[in-house]
């Protein structure tokens, strides 16, 4: 995951991660776990992200699946 593009896209659309804690109905300590990667955001919250967001299909990709398989 690519946290500083998706730290990026709530900066651009005028969220906190409060807000985006509260509508992924998760804790904000949670939230900051998932952001530096001690835990992993389910199929169900990166959906509710990219949805909350606006977040166009390729940014989303570019976000939440940049590891690249050889």
């Amino acid at each position: 995951m690519n946290t500083s593009l998706l730290k990026a896209q709530i900066v651009l659309k005028g969220k906190t991660l409060n807000e985006v804690a509260k509508a992924l109905k998760i804790s904000r300590s949670a939230l900051y776990r998932k952001l530096n990667g001690k835990s992993d955001f389910t199929r169900k919250e990166v959906c509710r992200i990219v949805d909350y967001l606006g977040i166009e299909l390729d940014r989303a990709i570019e976000i939440f699946f940049n590891e690249k398989v050889s």
